[in-house]
């Protein structure tokens, strides 16, 4: 999973899900994470109909980027509360990416091992 140029909301949500190891970021991208947006009308029971659901989905994503960080559930509900946005190293700190993509690296292969 390669983030190219700006993976926000479900998309850093998508990007942090990747495989392990293979979550990618090219140096010059941005990520940013949420909390979920939404929007309701109608009767006061609609809306709170529609209040419920978005609370069940804030949790559930919350608890998701946890388990994909490794970061504590406490400091995604913090970071998640207003637009967090990370450069590429910052978001591999936080375990959202595993590398930045290094140009230079791109077409390297290791040595073969001589025996």
């Amino acid at each position: 999973t390669i983030c190219t140029g700006l993976a926000a909301s479900m998309g850093a949500f998508l990007l942090s899900a990747g495989m392990k190891g293979k979550r990618m970021s090219l140096p010059n991208s941005r990520i940013m994470i949420h909390q979920p947006l939404g929007g309701a009308q109608g009767q006061a029971t609609d809306i709170e109909i529609q209040a419920k659901e978005i609370l069940y989905h804030k949790r559930k994503l919350n608890e998701h980027l946890a388990e994909h960080t490794g970061q504590p559930l406490e400091r995604i509900e913090q970071d998640t509360e207003r637009d967090f946005f990370m450069s590429p190293q910052e978001a591999m700190d936080y375990g959202l990416i595993d590398q930045v993509i290094d140009k230079k690296a791109v077409g390297r292969r290791p040595m073969a091992a001589v025996g």
